[in-house]
Order: structure tokens, then C-alpha cells, then sequence
């Protein structure tokens, strides 16, 4: 293999890297998306070297300007990101050198690659749950709460073993995506308190002999505080597993809800009906319908969950601080945030783009039993026991089913003989209609409980959008 120019850490070594090397070690073709950041923590840098006095007022103004022509050519598509520079911060470093000499090598002064990149990935994750997850969450719930404001009062029945148990609004099944996505988003903003820590200036592992202050360029950068131990803040990946997790789990909300919407779009449920536009058909059969984009919500889950575990298996073993494993780290950062952000847009654009069919969810309401509990819950008010109440009620459904009949067309003879204390009103608490009205308890599907939790998370929602990061 043919030998590579030297690198700017090469000095120690007698060769210049072999080829093989340089593109087996190389970082660009994926870390390039944090230039953006990589220029903020370089400004930032700079301008506390100049305020300690380690370089001149007039090299900070000279690297400023530098990077901000560098920022015009890579916002332009003029920029070259050259691989033979390795990665994000060795490509800008060089590139403003080109541009502004002798105040560029002075840049690096105490400090790291390895600070460096904690540092880009923090500020990266931060931005990312700020300005796209946070708000892709809250457009997504904003959604599902549109669509449930008209059908509050739309009876479905719930499943509990994939078998239908109780009747519900179709409001308050919406709603239960709603409070899984809230605390997505409470996950994130937990994460955010543990990213929003500044490691710059903790150098290789040590830390720096030179007097500077790690306090002003965690300022500058927006930082909650800085890390108190150098040793770990570069080898520290916490933030990252941290994100993936967060990252993982409002996947699987996502899946569990493209499963449902799978099935209610079945000609077998009937419930759900999703625009053309998000659907696709088939090659062969001309007839077909499929929800392809929910299909691929769910199995995309997986590169979301497979960036969890890389993560995990790439941390588990490392001794402190820095090691090269951690330039993976970002494969599977930047994995699990195009997935999560791609899946959040799409499932948003579907919400806003179905419909449910009301009169097919009334009328699975009408079979499978699904005001039992409620006839349970009719003798427990006037006195027996609730297990009592659960087998009387368990024979009465029996009988209806043995006489292809739903409990509320038993005669009332058959309520009374099961129970004495039976009356006529019986069939006022039977129905699904009937038995939706009549919930009582905080946070069940009655009307008036799902208008409040509406109310409740239109206020939450309308103060996230307007909340800064924290």
C-alpha cells in the first residue's frame, strides 16, 4: 500500500501513516454534520486564549473571521471536506490555516481532540433535542390531540389481550399516545441536563498546565456548568447511551402505535382509514392498500435498538479515559437521531392525513360483552361484593352468549334471577354509549375526564413550544 502525507500527530512516529491506515481511521465521511458545532467550541476556545492572554486580541479577531468564511463556503457547498485530513476538527483546523496562517496553529492551544469532540457531541445532542426532537414530539402530540378533539365522545372498544374488554372514547385512546410522547419528551429534557455539561478544557485527560478558563467558554457556549473531573470528561459516553435510550423508547411508543394503526386499517377491523398519498400498493395485486410507511416505522425500530446495544458493547470495556473505540460512538448517535427525527415527521403526517370510521367502531361495540364490568360495577353499588358481583355477571354472560343475545338484550327476569337486588334501571347501565357516560374516576374515558386531559395538555404543549432549552 502507498504511504499517506504526515499528520499533524505524527511527529513522534517515524512514518508517515500508510494508506490502509489513513482511511481505516478516518471520521470525516460521517462526523462531518458537527462542523457547525466544531466551529462554535473553536470560537469559543479562542476567544478565552485571548482573554488569558495566551494568544493576541488580534489572532481571536483573525480565527473569527476565518471561521466565519468557512462557514459562507460549507453553507454555500463550496467547501471541501478533505479525507486525507482525518476528521471534522482536523479538516476546519487546516482549512483555517490555509485562510489565516500563523493564528490558526495557535488554536489548539490546551486543547484535545478529545475534549473537542465531547464537546461537538454535546453541543450536537443539545441542539438536536431542542430544536427537532423536542418539537417534532410536541407537533406529533399536537396531532393525535387535534383528532381527538372531535371524538370525544366516539365509542371503541379497548383490548386487553388483543381481545376486546372495555368500551372507551376514541378521544381517550388517542390520548394514551399522547401521555406515552409526553414523557418521551420528559426523557430528553432529563438527558439534556446531562449533556448540557461542558468538558472543554479537560484536554487529553489531564487537564492543562496553561492558565485558562474553563468557565468562560462553557458561558459562551450556554453551558449549565462544566465537568469537574477531566479524566472522565473525555472519556464519558454516558450522555450518548443516555440519548439512544431516550431515543429507543420513543421508538417503540412509535411501534407500538403503527401496530395498532396497522391492524385498525385491516379490512378485518375497518376502523382506520389512511390517505392514499401514505399508503402504497401492490406489484402484482391491484386491489391492495398497504401502510407501508407504518411497516417501516415499526421495523426501522430496530436500527434504533441496535444503536442502543452498539452503544452499550462499544462502552462496556474501556478502560479510562480516551480510547479510539469512541470515534463509533457517533455511527450510532447519528443512527439513532435520523431514524427517531425521519420516523417522528412521518408519523405526524399520517395522523394529520386518516380518519377513523365511527360507525365501524360503534358497531364493534356491540358485541364482545364490553359493558360487563359495568354490570359488575351496577350490583357493587347496591351492596354485594365485588366478587360476587364478578360471578353473577360471568353467568349472565353465559346465558347471553348460549342465546346468541348481548347482555342488554337478556329480559330483566334473567338479571333478577341472577340477582335480586336487579331492577329495572339495570339497562341504563348497559350499552357501550350508555356505559361511556357514566365513568367517574380521574382520568377514565367519561366525557367530561377526556375534555379536561385535553385542556390540560393544550396548556402543556403551548408552554413547550415557547420554552427555551434548560
Amino acid at each position: 500500500m502507498g504511504q499517506s502525507k504526515q499528520k499533524s500527530w505524527q511527529a513522534r512516529l517515524s512514518e508517515a501513516a500508510n494508506a490502509l491506515t489513513e482511511s481505516f481511521v478516518e471520521s470525516i465521511s460521517f462526523d462531518q454534520r458537527l462542523w457547525r458545532h466544531d466551529i462554535a467550541g473553536s470560537i469559543a476556545h479562542a476567544e478565552m486564549l485571548a482573554a488569558v492572554g495566551l494568544i493576541t486580541r488580534e489572532d481571536y479577531r483573525r480565527i473569527k473571521a476565518g471561521f466565519a468564511a468557512i462557514e459562507r463556503d460549507i453553507e454555500a457547498g463550496r467547501f471541501v471536506f478533505d479525507p486525507s485530513q482525518e476528521d471534522i476538527h482536523m479538516v476546519l483546523e487546516a482549512a483555517l490555516i490555509e485562510r489565516v496562517g500563523e493564528p490558526g496553529r495557535k488554536l489548539h492551544t490546551a486543547r484535545s481532540r478529545n475534549d473537542q469532540i465531547a464537546l461537538d457531541l454535546r453541543l450536537y445532542l443539545r441542539d438536536e433535542i431542542d430544536l427537532r426532537i423536542g418539537p417534532a414530539l410536541v407537533g406529533l402530540s399536537e396531532a393525535l390531540l387535534d383528532m381527538a378533539e372531535g371524538e370525544v365522545e366516539t365509542v371503541m372498544p379497548a383490548y386487553t389481550h388483543l381481545q376486546r374488554a372495555q368500551p372507551v372514547s376514541l378521544a381517550a385512546y388517542l390520548l394514551a399516545y399522547v401521555e406515552q410522547f409526553g414523557r418521551d419528551r420528559d426523557r430528553f429534557l432529563d438527558a439534556r441536563r446531562r449533556i448540557n455539561v461542558s468538558p472543554l478544557g479537560a484536554g487529553a485527560v489531564a487537564g492543562s498546565t496553561l492558565p485558562i478558563d474553563r468557565r468562560t467558554t462553557a458561558r459562551r457556549l450556554g453551558f449549565a456548568r462544566v465537568a469537574s473531573n477531566s479524566i472522565d470528561a473525555t472519556g464519558d459516553r454516558d450522555f450518548c447511551v443516555e440519548f439512544i435510550a431516550a431515543a429507543a423508547t420513543t421508538m417503540m411508543h412509535l411501534s407500538r402505535w403503527a401496530e395498532d394503526w396497522i391492524l385498525f386499517a385491516t379490512e378485518e377491523f375497518g376502523f382506520l382509514r389512511i390517505d392514499d398519498a401514505f399508503c402504497t400498493g401492490s406489484s402484482m395485486m391491484p386491489q391492495k392498500r398497504n401502510p407501508d410507511l407504518l411497516e417501516l416505522i415499526r421495523g426501522k425500530t430496530g436500527r434504533v435498538f441496535g444503536a442502543l446495544t452498539g452503544i452499550l458493547t462499544l462502552t462496556k470495556g474501556l478502560p479510562l479515559a480516551y480510547n479510539r473505540d469512541l470515534q463509533e460512538d457517533k455511527v450510532h448517535v447519528f443512527m439513532a437521531r435520523d431514524t427517531l427525527v425521519a420516523s417522528l415527521e412521518v408519523a405526524t403526517a399520517i395522523v394529520r392525513n386518516s380518519r377513523f370510521r365511527r360507525d365501524r367502531l360503534e358497531a364493534a361495540t356491540r358485541r364482545g360483552y364490553l359493558d360487563a364490568t359495568a354490570l359488575a360495577e351496577y350490583f357493587v353499588a347496591r351492596g354485594l361484593p365485588f366478587r360476587q358481583a364478578h360471578q353473577v355477571v360471568g353467568r349472565l354472560v353465559t346465558e347471553a352468549e348460549r342465546a346468541g343475545k348481548e347482555l342488554g338484550e337478556l329480559p330483566l327476569e334473567s338479571f333478577r334471577a341472577a340477582c335480586g337486588l336487579a331492577d329495572k334501571d339495570v339497562f341504563e347501565y348497559l350499552g357501550a354509549a350508555r356505559v361511556l357516560r357514566r365513568y367517574r374516576s380521574e382520568g377514565s374515558s367519561g366525557p367530561e375526564f377526556v375534555r379536561a386531559q385535553i385542556r390540560s395538555w393544550r396548556e402543556q404543549l403551548g408552554s413547550e413550544r415557547t420554552r427555551p432549552g434548560s
